[in-house]
């Protein structure tokens, strides 16, 4: 089930009212693998944890200094006539530590085990962004279709407010019949309203997530391989799902500070090799009671250095209490994301099986409520439905449109998210074909065996690009709406002036 998805694996095929060049999700998803700035600084902060395994190798390296000094006695005591007016000091130490109680193996374990679990925690963010990217795409599609129906609505009500007009003329409606019309026409112009700014939300948000304005967008591929029981997807999610992996490797990385702070303890071992160079600056003379006075001179030791810690304060033991307290920190962390993935992953399952349920229901209801306002319109032409039943009809028939295009809505960001929850819903599982997908190991490969104190990566510049250039966004529809919650207004002069109802003839 690892290659589960979708969405990318196959593009979608022919839709009603799409026109060639519409967006698809899969270009949708590759622009914010390539650009999102959540995902990129998610990058950037593992390469920074990279980093952690040479700085904890270096301690278990050979270490070179040099030290020098220049100085100048500007004033001296009368009797001392030892010390020289001026000297020159050059020191070069170098050292090889030899035994450091564990400290630097365990380090280098630690740093390692983070490196897995920040991989761990960018493969969580590579699904989060995805999600959000499924979520944002589908919140244009369910608003360019509610606007829609909408504005429908809206030329719907305006043809029967004409009708009830012409009906009042000439006697055959009342003026109470003629307000029904207009209070309802208002109402639907301000839902329109109301449902054009969530649109352009909807738009903006799209911008930044993704980075560009949204155009006409394709309606998305089924999503397959979903589980068939909520039992089957928690089990996946226990063995794939990123942030438990990232969590659990953080908690075993705690395992190797202790031993770092074990090693606090212990005693160190260490050879070195002092050379040393010191020159009075012809500040003394050369010869002295017959004997010649030299003015520089070097020297040179080798030997091996131990460190044993008999008393520090208690500063090795709080260390290790500490450690020991931040891995039983993490232990509990890793507990919590559990819990977490479990509920997230029960809870998706349980919005995708419930909308599924709403789905056939609402297209039931719409099929139903278009009939029952066909029924309602032709009964008021024969006088036994009044003008309030035909707008109630076509309020009723808005309403299981609206949950219809919800419904829809709900039920595929609820499926990816049920996807993202078991580890399936990252790069490499949909398929991103649009460049070279990023392989966290190359950084990491270049960086840990480097030794040189000289070098760097250079200023960073940033890799997502700022949106304040983007157009605002507006409310235009750029989709047909579905055949299935088209609802053309009846135009035909029995149903909009009652001139064939029988008190009329």
């Amino acid at each position: 089930m690892r290659r589960t998805v979708i969405l990318l694996l196959a593009a979608a095929g022919p839709l009603i009212g799409v026109p060639a060049g519409a967006e698809t999700l899969r270009e949708a998803l590759a622009k914010a693998y390539a650009s999102n700035p959540t995902l990129t600084g998610a990058r950037a902060q593992l390469r920074a944890t990279d980093e952690g395994v040479p700085i904890a190798r270096a301690s278990g390296l050979p270490s070179l200094n040099l030290n020098g000094t220049a100085t100048d006695n500007v004033v001296q005591a009368n009797n001392n006539f030892l010390n020289p007016e001026r000297l020159g000091n050059g020191q070069i130490n170098f050292s090889i530590p030899l035994y450091q109680g564990g400290a630097v193996k365990n380090a280098v374990r630690a740093a390692e085990t983070r490196v897995e679990a920040g991989r761990a925690q960018l493969r969580g963010t590579e699904a989060n962004t995805f999600t959000n990217v499924v979520a944002a795409y589908m919140n244009v599609i369910r608003d360019e279709a509610i606007v829609g129906l909408n504005r429908q609505n809206v030329r719907v009500l305006e043809v029967n407010l004409n009708a009830s007009r012409d009906r009042f003329q000439v006697g055959d409606l009342t003026r109470t019949d003629v307000a029904q019309s207009e209070a309802r026409l208002a109402t639907a112009r301000a839902q329109l309203q109301s449902a054009e700014a969530t649109l352009i939300g909807s738009r903006e948000n799209y911008i930044a997530v993704i980075g560009d304005p949204p155009g006409t967008l394709e309606q998305p591929p089924a999503l397959p391989n979903l589980p068939n029981s909520p039992g089957t997807a928690v089990s996946e999610a226990l063995t794939k799902n990123p942030n438990l992996l990232a969590a659990k490797r953080a908690a075993d990385a705690t395992r190797y500070d202790i031993g770092v702070a074990k090693a606090n303890r212990m005693p160190r071992i260490a050879a070195v090799t002092t050379g040393t160079y010191f020159n009075y600056l012809g500040s003394v003379p050369t010869v002295a009671n017959g004997q010649r006075i030299p003015n520089s001179a070097t020297a040179a030791t080798v030997g091996a250095q131990l460190t044993l810690p008999l008393f520090q304060g208690g500063r090795p033991a709080a260390q290790i209490r500490q450690a020991e307290a931040l891995r039983g920190q993490a232990l509990e962390n890793q507990t919590a994301t559990e819990r977490a993935v479990i509920s997230q992953t029960r809870s998706a399952y349980a919005a995708w099986q419930s909308s599924q349920q709403v789905i056939a229901s609402a297209e039931t209801a719409v099929n139903a409520n278009k009939l029952s306002l066909e029924g309602v319109r032709a009964e008021n032409s024969v006088g036994t439905r009044t003008i309030l039943d035909i707008l109630n009809a076509e309020q009723e028939l808005l309403n299981s449109q609206v949950t219809l295009v919800s419904a829809r809505r709900d039920a595929y960001v609820a499926g990816f998210a049920l996807l993202a929850a078991m580890g399936n819903a990252e790069a490499r599982d949909l398929g991103l074909d649009g460049g070279t997908l990023y392989d966290p190991t190359v950084n990491y490969r270049r960086v840990r065996g480097k030794i040189s104190d000289f070098g760097s990566d250079g200023e960073p510049t940033p890799v997502a690009p700022s949106t304040a250039t983007t157009p605002a966004q507006d409310a235009t529809v750029t989709r047909s709406l579905d055949p299935v919650l088209d609802a053309p207004v009846d135009r035909s002069r029995a149903l909009t002036t009652g001139a064939q109802a029988p008190n009329r003839q």
